[in-house]
């Protein structure tokens, strides 16, 4: 249980919110940095909230005035590095084990992208399905500035979420841009004032919590695998995974729709979801 893992350590917290699941790094006195014991314990938290009933959504933020700042440099690198070649394979393994973890996650998954978002960082902004980040918000890949390049695949991440003239931009001077910029990039959905954001996100996860939960899963599922497929390999992957859902979706989500809409004419879906409650 949830419970029984946060009461090893505070470093990572999680609230419950009618259906909301609010995961906060919480290390505000190091900007909420990624240091071996944090990266090993989000491994468990994603374990854990996968089968809990109260996480319908999961929103990943940090404990102000900081997302992330990302890799805790002395004691992820440097007192990773002192223990040798397979200790920081080690790290490396756990980090971006829950990256991957949580860019697979069973529940859409939502980055309230509050302050300081830095480096490794950008790992779980990807990973998270949605974003949305504040204003005030400061990003950046600073690695040029002290000796390396952006991995983790942070480099990657750039390449799939902004064009190429920005990433290199911002990967060969290490400067830094805001959350405006940031949407206005497309490295998240859009940005509000900070004041505002925890609302904005409620309200996004509202939206997502309507929704059949297997087909949010079957479709963000659906999305990652095609941006690496051809067009004639993804038409054939979604026929099958849609067939698939069918399968899956012991709620008949499929059918529920098509009755409300052709028959009952309660909703309409360009406007709306069907009512998950109704047969």
């Amino acid at each position: 249980m949830i419970e029984d893992t946060l009461s090893q350590t505070d470093i990572v917290t999680v609230e419950f919110e009618n259906g909301i699941a609010w995961v906060t790094l919480n290390r505000p006195e190091k900007r909420n940095c990624l240091n071996p014991a944090t990266n090993d314990l989000m491994t468990q938290v994603l374990d854990d909230l996968e089968t809990d009933e109260r996480c319908k959504v999961l929103v990943l933020t940090g404990a102000d005035p900081s997302f992330c700042a990302g890799m805790d440099l002395k004691e992820y690198f440097e007192e990773t590095a002192a223990k040798g070649h397979m200790a920081t394979r080690k790290a490396q393994r756990s980090s971006y084990g829950w990256f991957r973890r949580l860019r697979w996650f069973e529940r859409p998954t939502i980055a309230a992208v509050n302050g300081w978002c830095f480096g490794g960082a950008f790992g779980p902004l990807y990973s998270c399905d949605l974003a949305i980040a504040a204003d005030e918000a400061v990003f950046g890949v600073s690695e040029i500035n002290w000796g390396i390049i952006p991995g983790g695949n942070v480099t990657k991440v750039l390449a799939e979420l902004m064009n190429f003239r920005n990433a290199m931009y911002y990967i060969l001077t290490g400067e830094t841009f805001d959350g405006k910029q940031a949407a206005e990039m497309g490295l998240v959905n859009y940005s509000v004032p900070h004041a505002e954001l925890k609302d904005a996100v409620r309200k996004m996860a509202t939206k997502l919590l309507d929704k059949n939960p297997e087909t949010l899963k079957a479709a963000k599922d659906a999305f990652r695998r095609v941006l690496e497929m051809p067009v004639d390999a993804a038409e054939d992957y979604l026929v099958v995974r849609q067939e698939a859902l069918n399968w899956l979706d012991k709620s008949g989500g499929r059918e529920k729709g098509l009755k409300q809409f052709i028959h009952d004419k309660t909703y309409k879906p360009g406007l709306g979801a069907y009512d998950l409650s109704k047969k």
